[in-house]
């Protein structure tokens, strides 16, 4: 079965509110009620004709990801249905924008109907002053609702790119270490909220060599969904980080074995 992922490209995990403020659907007044952008979102961009994924959690943290790798990061803000979102963006790790940059800064605009539908408008320059546009259609995603917990996302996982192994415990602990780059990952996974299927992932790099020193030492922080949709199920991962040698943003889809 062909995953929803599988347009995103795979970078290697070891080389990846309510009212006013918030992304709930509480009552904002007497008379407007906010809609809710939390969950899976999934569509295309009319402008470039790539795949674009959403990933909203209960906290309001979003990642936009696009089928070339590149996501944007930020905090939604839903009011009525009116959405919000000032994002970093960055292109997958070892790969750049179009101007042979790695980050920038834009927005993204739009309207979200609670569990139906997600209209975004992505305005966006990045740090070598070129614009990027994007206009993105989302479907909210059956997968969404699918309870998270540590132990359905513990499980053992071969890397979709390099081969590598990954585990993660019952404890949440993930760890891992790539024969090619000399990387060694450890870090943790965690549910926010258990009603959707939207992990916390957090992890460092060690001992990496070559192009991916840059990497050691750099905690990258992000969001997870675990696809039972495909088989083998499929551990997509979206994290950021940042150093004093730069920022990095690295999207990964890992393998249960």
């Amino acid at each position: 079965m062909r995953s929803l992922w599988s347009a995103l490209p795979g970078t290697s995990l070891l080389i990846l509110l309510t009212g006013c403020n918030g992304v709930g659907s509480d009552t904002g007044s007497s008379t407007t009620t906010n809609q809710s952008a939390v969950g899976i979102w999934s569509g295309t961009d009319s402008v470039t004709g790539l795949a674009v994924t959403a990933i909203v959690n209960t906290s309001g943290e979003a990642e936009f990801l696009r089928s070339d790798g590149a996501q944007f990061a930020g905090t939604a803000q839903v009011s009525g249905g009116s959405l919000a979102v000032a994002v970093d963006g960055y292109s997958n790790f070892t790969t750049t924008f179009s101007d042979g940059t790695t980050t920038g800064v834009g927005t993204i605009s739009g309207t979200v109907t609670t569990s139906t539908t997600m209209t975004a408008s992505l305005s966006f320059t990045t740090s070598g002053d070129t614009a990027i546009t994007g206009t993105w259609t989302l479907s909210y995603n059956s997968l969404s609702t699918l309870a998270s917990s540590l132990a359905a996302v513990s499980a053992n996982y071969t890397d979709g790119t390099t081969g590598a192994a990954v585990s993660i415990d019952g404890l949440g602990d993930v760890n891992s270490q790539d024969p090619t780059t000399g990387c060694v990952l450890n870090g943790t996974i965690s549910t926010s909220d258990a009603a959707y299927d939207i992990y916390q992932i957090t992890f460092t790099y060690k001992s990496c060599s070559g192009n991916y020193a840059v990497l050691n030492d750099v905690e990258m922080t992000g969001v997870a969904v675990l696809d039972t949709g495909v088989s083998p199920q499929q551990l997509v991962i979206a994290v950021t980080g940042q150093s004093s040698s730069g920022s990095y943003g690295i999207t990964s889809y890992l393998n249960a074995t």
